[in-house]
């Protein structure tokens, strides 16, 4: 076995469960994860509450788009020998601030976002390339490693997590009116126009947090799904966001758990954990009487 999340090894077919699934010595490869599981905590909490206000906004186009560029950072910054932390970050920053300030209205938005995709992968493919290193490290960018967060990187996702949290915490209350009601929420003194780039650098130091451990390209699955999920149960204002929440901690926390001992990336665990909930909450919701505040 090569290490939790690392490169799968042997093509039998018999060697696949136990390369997705293995436990031995599984009490010891914990020990190693240590620090992922605090840092899955975080990208729990924070991505379950961003998510609240990208299913409320329609931001599930621009979590990906951002994603790319927070990918062509890393890359940059692992060609360069530099903080891959900081690169994703400053990269996710300056698509979020572009997206923000270009893309005010939807379809300019989209225009943007669609512009900014394929840049930030092409740029990030041409790193990757000419980086020389270790094999992992490309591969960790892109699908995750759950291994990778030593103190360093622990510190600046410490950091960067206690930003956007308190960044969501000033702005919850008017965040909420205006992504629900913008044109009342402007008439009633707001700042509606200024809410929208202040949380699309919210939403990009989230991205950030997430490339980290779930790689660029599966981003999706901590920013989307979980409070997507939760929109099909609830409209409550108040369990909407805990159970997004709680939903991407299962989906972030499980995956970790179980990739411990597997030789397969972290991200497939953590995608399937949260697709399973969304397809629960679906069946849930269904049964309820359909979806309740998540839109078309």
């Amino acid at each position: 076995m090569s290490g939790p999340g690392g490169p799968a090894v042997g093509g039998a077919s018999g060697t696949v469960p136990r390369q997705v699934f293995d436990f031995d010595d599984y009490g010891e490869l914990l020990g190693l994860v240590h620090d992922t599981l605090i840092a899955g905590a975080l990208l729990g909490l924070v991505g379950g509450l961003v998510g609240v206000f990208v299913i409320m906004r329609d931001l599930p186009f621009a979590v990906h788009g951002i994603s790319e560029l927070s990918f062509a950072g890393a890359s940059v910054a692992l060609f360069l020998g530099l903080n891959i932390v900081a690169g994703a970050i400053a990269g996710s920053l300056l698509a979020a601030g572009a997206i923000g300030v270009l893309g005010v209205r939807a379809r300019d938005r989209n225009s943007v976002i669609g512009i900014i995709m394929p840049f930030g992968l092409g740029l990030g493919v041409l790193f990757l390339s000419l980086y020389k290193g270790r094999t992992a490290n490309k591969f960790g960018i892109l699908t995750g490693q759950i291994i990778a967060v030593d103190t360093p990187r622990m510190s600046w996702l410490l950091g960067t997590s206690a930003v956007a949290l308190a960044a969501l915490a000033i702005m919850w209350k008017p965040l909420t009116f205006a992504s629900v009601d913008p044109e009342v929420a402007a008439a009633r003194g707001v700042p509606v126009r200024a809410l929208s780039p202040a949380f699309m650098l919210v939403l990009g130091l989230a991205v950030a947090l997430c490339v980290q451990i779930v790689g660029a390209l599966l981003v999706l699955a901590l920013l989307v799904t979980p409070a997507a999920a939760a929109a099909r149960v609830t409209a409550s204002p108040v369990l909407l966001p805990v159970l997004s929440v709680v939903f991407a901690l299962v989906s972030m926390e499980g995956g970790i758990l179980l990739a411990v001992g597997s030789t397969v990336p972290i991200s497939p665990y953590v995608t399937t954990l949260s697709f399973v909930i969304y397809l629960v909450c679906r069946l849930l919701g269904a049964r309820q009487g359909g979806r309740v505040t998540e839109p078309a």
